[in-house]
């Protein structure tokens, strides 16, 4: 480390101009190196500022993607866990929705989807039914469907109508009729107040009470639950299917499905 030198006068002698002079005059060859190094200390700098900048709002991005846009109104934002890995077993619970089947079988099924998906659509028309003929029907099984409306404002609302539905008792006929007349995804126009009132009157259910309960929003809480209990649950997309826990990702073959709820009869 330098000293800083004294401000103090010193004794005048004849050698001292000589030497204040050599002390104030710069070498040539210290201004190249010194340059170099003031270069790269405001070069690191500005890497580091632009790094930081760049990193925080990644790190803003991330977190916005992380919530899901069905989240209104007060509800605080859930932080999804970790994905639920296939085979491994999950402590999930069936959800407020009705039961189809015998809610004693062996075999509970609990599927997490969004009424707006078009994997869920095709789970629902290639594997669903013929889950209920084989696994439901008989006995063996029963199917609980559990909301996760994670698609937007459309999505939320298509929840909401199957949870005024079910006031009704009416789920399991929304349930059909939403997923047997989906429309593209950007396709948002059935999915209004007026609109899905209109589908309740056709499925026999009192238009006035199904429209009080759709444009007040009813049942939010209970979508938005389902939506929280499935992010705890590693629910990171849609379909997602437990068999007795185990869960299987994706719109899979009927054959993904028959052999894990074979497996678990067996047990």
């Amino acid at each position: 480390m330098e000293h800083e030198q004294s401000n103090h006068p010193r004794p005048h002698t004849e050698d001292q101009p000589d030497e204040i002079s050599k002390q104030q005059t710069i070498n040539p060859m210290y201004i190249l190196p010194s340059a170099i190094l003031i270069g790269a200390i405001l070069i690191s700098a500005s890497i580091f500022y632009t790094t930081k900048t760049f990193v925080n709002k990644l790190d803003g991005a991330t977190f916005a993607a992380a919530q899901s846009p069905a989240q209104t109104g007060n509800n605080q934002p859930t932080a999804p866990a970790a994905p639920a890995a296939p085979g491994q077993k999950v402590n999930v619970e069936v959800g407020h929705l009705p039961a189809k089947g015998n809610p004693n079988a062996k075999v509970k099924i609990i599927a997490f989807e969004d009424f707006r998906c078009p994997f869920c659509e095709k789970f629902f028309t290639s594997t669903e039914s013929q889950i209920v003929k084989d696994y439901v029907d008989t006995g063996k099984a029963v199917l609980y469907y559990r909301q996760y409306q994670f698609l937007g404002p459309a999505s939320v609302i298509a929840g909401n109508a199957a949870e005024c539905a079910n006031e009704q008792g009416k789920f399991w006929d929304m349930h059909e009729y939403l997923y047997k007349n989906q429309p593209s995804e950007s396709d948002t126009s059935m999915y209004t107040v007026d609109n899905l009132s209109k589908i309740a009157g056709q499925l026999g259910m009192n238009t006035g009470n199904f429209k009080s309960c759709l444009s007040n929003n009813k049942y939010d809480k209970n979508v938005q639950g389902d939506l929280a209990a499935g992010q705890a649950a590693g629910v990171t997309g849609t379909p997602t299917v437990f068999i007795n826990g185990i869960p299987i990702v994706g719109a899979q073959p009927y054959a993904a499905f028959k052999a894990a709820i074979d497996q678990q009869i067996s047990k």
